[in-house]
């Protein structure tokens, strides 16, 4: 798979997590937001919080689930960023660190693709 393959894929992940979201009720106010630090997936907020969700997608968990790929080095990476935005774009609200799991056996021809979604993952 081509980079340009990989980000489209991980982009269509990311907009499944995304209206994963909305159906909840959260306002999507960024996706795919970038700084010097780094990326952040998904920046949505409700009444009370802002949350900077971390996407993931895999085929399968048969080698770890896909939350395993968030390691401690990413973590400082999402806060760093998250700092950032925060400062370029005040809120009382209360952050919030997730992860959303997308599972997609044939990619985006996958006919129901799994979101499993961590709340306060780190």
């Amino acid at each position: 798979m081509t980079g340009g393959e990989r980000r489209l894929l991980g982009r269509w992940g990311e907009s499944l997590a995304a209206a994963w979201l909305r159906e909840r009720g959260w306002r999507v106010v960024a996706a795919g937001w970038r700084c010097r630090f780094g990326e952040i997936d998904l920046v949505a907020e409700s009444d009370k919080y802002i949350i900077f969700t971390e996407v993931k997608l895999r085929k399968s968990a048969a080698f770890a689930p896909a939350r395993a790929f968030v390691d401690r080095g990413k973590q400082e990476r999402l806060r760093t960023a998250a700092q950032l935005y925060l400062q370029e774009h005040p809120t009382d609200l209360q952050p919030r660190f997730d992860v959303a799991e997308v599972y997609a056996p044939e990619g985006m021809d996958t006919k129901r693709p799994e979101i499993f979604y961590i709340e306060d993952a780190f």
